[in-house]
């Protein structure tokens, strides 16, 4: 699909990244865009987004006006309806693909995503705009747990003892984070959000004040 091709939406967002985030920014100045996914499955080539949630961060702080949530149409029920508990027949007045990744891209602009094992919900957007759009989201991203595995390394969370489960329920429990609505795209951002913030305070008294710290990619195996 060709520049000229494609959605207003979809052009504008791209001619974010013109000029976005450098990667000596504070952390206070960018804006992150917490999200997360519900899907019909863990397949990117074969399984469908279900729903989109998302809260942004900026100033160490939620600022829940800046918020969106999409429901998408769903073909048929999975094994993954026993966990996030939307059934087709609760979507049939639902956004389509195409609609839902349009208002997604209008208001995630050059935000800086954080989620939970982002790269699931990274890979389900990218191939749901691969299908609509020929291309793959831009943004920056970083994952909490990776996020989470550096601060430890780094001796942010002494005198405390070491963390060790890095499920969302598990850092939820560490941080006094209650888990309410689970398992929704809205809740499972939220929920991430407060964990977020928490970090992001870690982050501030050790050496990763900026973008480019902060969002050093992370290998399990190496932590």
């Amino acid at each position: 699909m060709s520049t000229s091709e494609l959605p207003r939406a979809v052009s504008d967002y791209q001619g974010r990244f013109a000029f976005t985030w450098p990667g000596d920014a504070s952390l206070r100045s960018v804006r992150f865009v917490v999200l997360d996914c519900e899907t019909t499955g863990l397949d990117p080539r074969r399984d469908r987004i279900v729903s989109i949630g998302a809260v942004a961060v900026r100033e160490a702080q939620i600022i829940l006006a800046d918020a969106f949530e999409a429901l998408l149409k769903v073909s048929y029920n999975t094994a993954a309806t026993l966990v996030h508990g939307i059934t087709r027949e609760e979507t049939l007045d639902a956004l389509d693909e195409r609609e839902a990744l349009l208002g997604f891209l209008d208001y995630l602009r050059d935000g800086v995503i954080v989620g939970h094992h982002i790269n699931h919900d990274l890979a389900m957007l990218d191939a749901a705009c691969e299908r609509q759009f020929g291309m793959h989201l831009k943004n920056r991203h970083l994952d909490t747990m990776g996020l989470t595995l550096h601060l430890q390394k780094d001796g942010a969370f002494a005198p405390e003892p070491p963390i060790a489960g890095f499920s969302l329920d598990a850092l939820c429990e560490r941080f006094g984070v209650v888990p309410y609505d689970r398992h929704t795209a809205a809740g499972d951002a939220f929920l991430t959000a407060q964990i977020f913030l928490r970090l992001l305070r870690r982050a501030e008294g050790c050496e990763r004040a900026t973008l480019d710290a902060l969002t050093e990619p992370c290998d399990p195996e190496e932590d």
